[in-house]
């Protein structure tokens, strides 16, 4: 997947972390976009599986928490719970054996190879990247809220691990393939 395609898959979760800033309107604009953006994608199919459905799921409890009840908690806890959210979906899709990047590998990849081992392997590999990128995030939206670490220090660190993880899954699989070319075995 290019990394353009990949961070298009994530716009919802982008855009909320641009616009969500230092005032409750900016918090309330943002989840309300992320929502739009989150309907909006999964009705143009551009979102898949399990991360469109916390998309949704997320977005839309914490607009109705945020904009309907005023809930300072959640406020107070948006960065511990979209990060958790994102680690619990995806370390959920590896325990029932559908790491989620599959659903994004498939658009992009001949039907005849959806079962073949390595692809497979490929797709748990970066699903684990995935899944212990967004909980360490969550480790350090919690360190940012709970006053242990900078704010400019949690957000470094984060957005590193978020463009390492970008990065990883847009070289890797072209990495496996190129191997495999090089040992005359079938790719993935």
């Amino acid at each position: 997947m290019s990394f353009l395609k990949l961070l298009l898959s994530f716009a919802p979760w982008i855009a909320f972390l641009i616009i969500a800033r230092d005032t409750m309107a900016q918090v309330e604009l943002g989840l309300l976009v992320a929502l739009m953006l989150s309907v909006l994608m999964a009705i143009l199919k551009l979102h898949r599986g399990i991360i469109m459905w916390v998309g949704l799921v997320f977005f839309a409890g914490a607009t109705v928490a945020v904009l309907g009840f005023h809930d300072v908690w959640t406020v107070r806890h948006l960065g511990v719970l979209a990060n958790g959210a994102l680690a619990l979906g995806s370390w959920i899709t590896l325990a029932i054996g559908r790491p989620f990047t599959l659903e994004y590998a498939r658009a992009h990849t001949d039907p005849a190879k959806w079962t073949d081992a390595t692809f497979i392997r490929v797709n748990v590999l970066l699903t684990s990247v995935w899944a212990s990128v967004f909980t360490i995030n969550t480790g350090f939206a919690w360190a940012q809220m709970a006053g242990l670490l900078p704010q400019w220090a949690c957000h470094s660190a984060s957005y590193a691990a978020l463009i390492g993880a970008a990065a990883f899954t847009s070289w890797y699989p072209g990495h496996v393939r190129a191997r495999a070319r090089r040992m005359n075995r079938p790719q993935p």
